[in-house]
């Protein structure tokens, strides 16, 4: 792989990562045009791991709080916002739970996705985000339950498949769930750490085989790409969030799934 591919491949990356139209979706379509689907699946982990440095900017003060709340919790110390803590440490680890019962026994067919079915999850993408668009809800923290985090887990499992975008069906479960339209996009970015962490774990064996297909430079080019603009998505889907405008997103998803199913 070439500087200029990882560097494309990385732009494309942080670009979708957190805007919902599916970052594996584009990435396997990009590495189809660009002739490099040989590449280990580390190579697409590693980038989602630049775009989680984006995550651990932006909402640094949540994930101390999250740190430092479940530390009083565990020492048994009470606190004002101890109730608020308890209930989003447990939906994440019910939600990451979830997310690994479901998502680890589809990751076969995942990888096994064409660029025809890719762009069917498009479409799919697409009508889920108009739906949960509609929805107008107002629960917090404080009213977060298990069956909410076992509904944005196992959406997080489905998001395994390339062309279903992660953020956009964990936003959209949380919007159906009658989330608040900022607490369900900040829960699906809190909930992409333990997952993104997971599949880093479980690809960091190739990293030998990712060697012989690209330089340490070129890897590392293709990750600083990752990183910037992910930071200007994420900016700028945050708004989007909050203004109710996910929907637009689906005037790019559905024509592209549509070209996809005809040419690809």
């Amino acid at each position: 792989m070439t500087y200029l591919q990882a560097i494309l491949l990385g732009a494309l990356q942080g670009l979708t990562e957190f805007l919902p139209v599916s970052s594996s979706g584009h990435l396997a379509l990009l590495q189809d045009l660009l002739g490099v689907r040989e590449v280990p699946l580390l190579f697409d982990v590693l980038l989602h791991v630049a775009t989680l440095g984006v995550v651990g900017i932006v909402f640094r003060e949540k994930i101390l709080q999250l740190i430092w709340g479940g530390y009083r919790i565990l020492r048994r110390e009470s606190f004002a916002e101890q109730e608020e803590m308890k209930r989003l440490i447990l939906a994440l680890i019910v939600s990451t739970l979830c997310t690994g019962l479901l998502g680890l026994p589809l990751k076969h067919w995942a990888e096994q996705a064409n660029p025809k079915l890719i762009s069917l999850f498009f479409i799919f993408t697409a009508f889920l985000l108009l739906v949960a668009g509609t929805s107008k809800g107002g629960k917090t923290y404080k009213e977060l339950s298990i069956t909410d985090g076992i509904v944005i887990g196992l959406a997080q499992g489905i998001g395994v498949f390339p062309g279903i975008s992660r953020s956009g069906i964990t936003i959209s479960a949380g919007l159906l769930r009658r989330l608040n339209r900022s607490i369900a996009g900040e829960y699906s970015f809190l909930l992409s750490i333990p997952a993104i962490l997971g599949a880093l774990i479980l690809t960091i064996k190739d990293i030998s085989v990712l060697e012989l297909h690209i330089s340490p430079a070129a890897l590392i080019a293709g990750m600083g790409a990752a990183f910037l603009s992910g930071y200007f998505a994420l900016t700028f889907l945050l708004k989007l969030i909050r203004n109710g405008q996910l929907g637009w997103f689906a005037l790019y998803l559905i024509p592209l799934g549509i070209i996809g199913i005809l040419f690809l």
